[in-house]
């Protein structure tokens, strides 16, 4: 089940996020030519991705910044984008623009120290920007734990729109990176699971002073966990995709990510 939208319109225009959005295309298609030059691309986030052996050493400190910006491949950059995209406009609202890119990098950062901790001698490189998202998915938990979230879901020829409120959603991705963390060793290439589950933790953490600001549980009480605006509605059209219980009918990595 993948989250395509939630019903929580932002209030003001999101324009840090479009701009995170924005730079992290572009620094993607800067470096796309050495995914057909394996040496080099290993090279390439062995120097900007966030390699725990080098910080244990002293060295690197710059990219527990950079590594927020790389990503292993298209799959890997557009699954971190579409969570950017569905709720990091909410947390622009709440945080307002300069304060939520502070939010958003420090997420990043505490991510990758988690990841760190977990296995300081590791020589292999993370990268992308899931740790410092993870860290807006615990703010909007925080925030809105009964927002409406759409999910798409798949199997085999059933295809269903489900929605649910955050708090299943991300509570449930959240439970997930514990889960890897703990089954995965952390000297092992893959998923940075423990660098999801401190981005997440450091988001609830650094919204938990301005949720108090805005009420605390009053906030929640005012509004039932639920956005504080109308939500979002949007209108379903008919289509060829097939429904549960109706037949079908058909026409003719080395590196960590994060």
């Amino acid at each position: 089940m993948i989250p395509i939208r939630d019903h929580n319109p932002s209030v003001r225009r999101p324009y840090v996020t479009y701009a995170l959005i924005v730079v992290n295309i572009m620094v993607f298609v800067g470096y796309a030519d050495l995914f057909v030059q394996d040496r080099a691309l290993m090279h390439f986030f062995q120097t900007w991705g966030m390699l725990p052996a080098r910080l244990g050493m002293g060295e690197g400190y710059v990219t527990l910044l950079t590594h927020q910006f790389l990503h292993g491949d298209l799959l890997h950059l557009g699954s971190n984008l579409l969570f950017l995209w569905i709720f990091g406009n909410n947390m622009e609202d709440v945080w307002g623009h300069f304060r939520f890119l502070g939010f958003y990098l420090l997420c990043g950062v505490a991510a990758a120290g988690l990841q760190f901790a977990a296995d300081p001698s590791s020589v292999i490189p993370m990268v992308g920007a899931s740790g410092a998202i993870a860290g807006v998915l615990g703010g909007y938990l925080l925030f809105y734990p009964r927002a409406r979230v759409d999910l798409f879901f798949f199997l085999i020829v059933i295809f269903r729109i489900i929605p649910a409120p955050a708090w299943v959603v991300l509570g449930g991705w959240f439970t997930l990176q514990i889960l890897g963390g703990v089954s995965t060793p952390a000297n092992v290439g893959g998923v940075a699971y423990w660098a999801h589950a401190g981005g997440f933790v450091a988001g609830v953490a650094l919204s938990f002073p301005l949720w108090r600001r805005l009420g605390g549980r009053a906030f929640w009480t005012r509004c039932l966990g639920q956005p504080p605006h109308p939500e979002a509605r949007y209108r379903f059209v008919a289509s060829n995709v097939p429904k549960s219980g109706k037949p079908a009918r058909f026409r003719t990595s080395p590196w960590r990510r994060r």
